[in-house]
C-alpha cells in the first residue's frame, strides 16, 4: 500500500490546515480518508442526470443524503449553497464550487468561467473551494489566469483548494482522449505544479493508447496507471472521481485500486444519487468499508 502525504507535509497555512483537518478527521470515518458527494452536475450536464432517480433533482434530498451517508463533504454551486446548505450548516462540510459551465457548447476550446469567490465560501461557512481546470484546452491562458486569482485568494483566506483537473480540448482528444492514462497523469501533475491542495481526477484508462506519447503506448494494468497518477500528484492529495454510473463491482474495484495507490479518497456523485435512497446508502456503506482499510494521518 502506498504512503499518503500527511497534513504536516503539505505546506499548508494555518487556515487551510485547520479546515482540512476538520474535513478529514472530524467528518466521514475520521481516519484521514475522504468521501465527497458532488452535486454540480445540474449545471455541468443539465437535468438529464436526475431522470434515473427524480428525487435527486431536489437539493434538499441530496444534502440530507450526504449527512445520512456520513460523507466528509458536499460539493455544490453557489446558488444551491445559498438556498439549501443552511439547513445542515455545520453538520457536514461544504465545498463551494467556484466555476462551472454547461455542456451545450463544444469542449474543443473548453473554459469554465468563475461565478463565485473565495470570500463567498468564507461567508457561507465552507471548508474548501473547488475549481475546474481544463488541462490541455486551447483556452489555457485564460484558464490559468483566473485560476491564479482563485489560488491567491484561497491562500490569503486560508481556504483549501480542490482542483478538478480535467483534460479537455482538441489536442487531448487527438492523443488518447480525456480519460486516457496519459491525459489523467498529465492532469494530476499539472494541478500539483500549479499549487492545488487537493486534486480530483478521473480513473485512468491505460488501454486508450491511440496517438499517445510513446512512454504511455505500452501495456499497463489499471493499478499501475492509478499508482502513477497518485505519484504524479506527489504532495497534493488525490480524490478519484466515480464518473458515469456503472455496476457495483466495477465501482468498488475502482475504489480499492485508488486507495491501494495512495489516494486520499473518493468523490462519487452519480454513482450514489442516481440510485434510490436505500440502494444509495448500501453502496455508500460498501465504499466506507474500503476507506476504513486505508487510514491516514
Amino acid at each position: 500500500m502506498a504512503n499518503r502525504p500527511a497534513l504536516a507535509e503539505l505546506g499548508l497555512n494555518t487556515g487551510k490546515k485547520a479546515r482540512l483537518h476538520r474535513i478529514l478527521h472530524q467528518h466521514g470515518l475520521g481516519n484521514g480518508t475522504a468521501f465527497f458527494l458532488p452535486y454540480d452536475q445540474g449545471l455541468e450536464h443539465g437535468p438529464r442526470d436526475f431522470f434515473e432517480n427524480p428525487a435527486a433533482s431536489d437539493p434538499r434530498y441530496i444534502v440530507k443524503l450526504a449527512v445520512e451517508g456520513g460523507f466528509n463533504g458536499i460539493v455544490v454551486q453557489i446558488g444551491l449553497a445559498e438556498k439549501f446548505y443552511w439547513d445542515y450548516a455545520g453538520e457536514i462540510p461544504l465545498v463551494l464550487k467556484l466555476n462551472g459551465k454547461t455542456d451545450i457548447p463544444s469542449d474543443a476550446r473548453a473554459l469554465s468561467p468563475v461565478n463565485a469567490t473565495v470570500e463567498d465560501a468564507v461567508r457561507l461557512g465552507a471548508d474548501a473551494v473547488g475549481y475546474t481546470l481544463y488541462v490541455g484546452t486551447p483556452s489555457q491562458e485564460a484558464d490559468f489566469e483566473q485560476y491564479r486569482r482563485v489560488r491567491d485568494d484561497a491562500h490569503r483566506l486560508g481556504m483549501p483548494l480542490i482542483v478538478w483537473a480535467y483534460p479537455r480540448g482538441e489536442a487531448i482528444e487527438a492523443k488518447g482522449g480525456k480519460d486516457s492514462f496519459y491525459a489523467v497523469d498529465y492532469a494530476a501533475r499539472t494541478a500539483s505544479e500549479l499549487g492545488a491542495d487537493v486534486v480530483k481526477v478521473n480513473f485512468p484508462h491505460p488501454e486508450k493508447r491511440a496517438e499517445v506519447p510513446g512512454t504511455y503506448d505500452a501495456e499497463f494494468t489499471s493499478q499501475q496507471a492509478i499508482d502513477a497518477v497518485v505519484r504524479s500528484a506527489n504532495r497534493t492529495l488525490v480524490l478519484v472521481s466515480g464518473g458515469t454510473k456503472a455496476g457495483d463491482e466495477a465501482m468498488l474495484e475502482k475504489a480499492r485500486e485508488s486507495m491501494e495507490a495512495g489516494a486520499t479518497g473518493l468523490i462519487f456523485g452519480r454513482n450514489v444519487w442516481q440510485r434510490d435512497h436505500d440502494a444509495s446508502l448500501r453502496f455508500v456503506s460498501a465504499l466506507r468499508e474500503i476507506l476504513a482499510k486505508h487510514p491516514s494521518t
